[in-house]
């Protein structure tokens, strides 16, 4: 990616937050952040990635869905913030993050592992304990 496409996928990343934030915080909940943008090199496209906070996956999914519909209405919000500063202003293709939800995963997973050591570790003493 050159700098300037760079800097347009910057430019977007952080003008589509903010327009999640403030114009839509009330229609796409639970919460959603933009992580990672991606522009092509002739600015055409823009591949944002987003990251929906919530309980389920049917409600994280149907919040996604949601954003996906207002691909549209978000570029013609981001097209009257960023008009000036960029020559064209890409079609938004919305991707499902999973960063944060496979983090909280692996954390889940350490933590099972790390309670099986400690109950091993007690069984093994316990065990020596009985040998005594």
């Amino acid at each position: 990616m050159s700098v300037y496409t760079e800097r347009v996928a910057e430019l977007v990343q952080r003008e589509v937050a903010r327009i999640l934030q403030r114009e839509y915080a009330d229609r796409l909940q639970p919460m959603v952040t933009i992580t990672r943008a991606r522009v092509t090199g002739d600015l055409s496209i823009a591949y944002l990635y987003a990251s929906v906070m919530g309980d389920t996956a049917e409600e994280r999914e149907a919040t996604f869905r949601q954003l996906e519909s207002l691909a549209d209405e978000i570029r013609n919000q981001l097209a009257s913030r960023i008009r000036h500063k960029v020559r064209e202003i890409p079609e938004l293709k919305f991707f499902h993050d999973e960063s944060l939800e496979e983090a909280k995963r692996m954390e889940n997973l350490f933590d099972r592992i790390r309670e099986e050591r400690e109950r091993r570790l007690e069984d093994g003493e316990d065990s020596a304990d009985a040998r005594e």
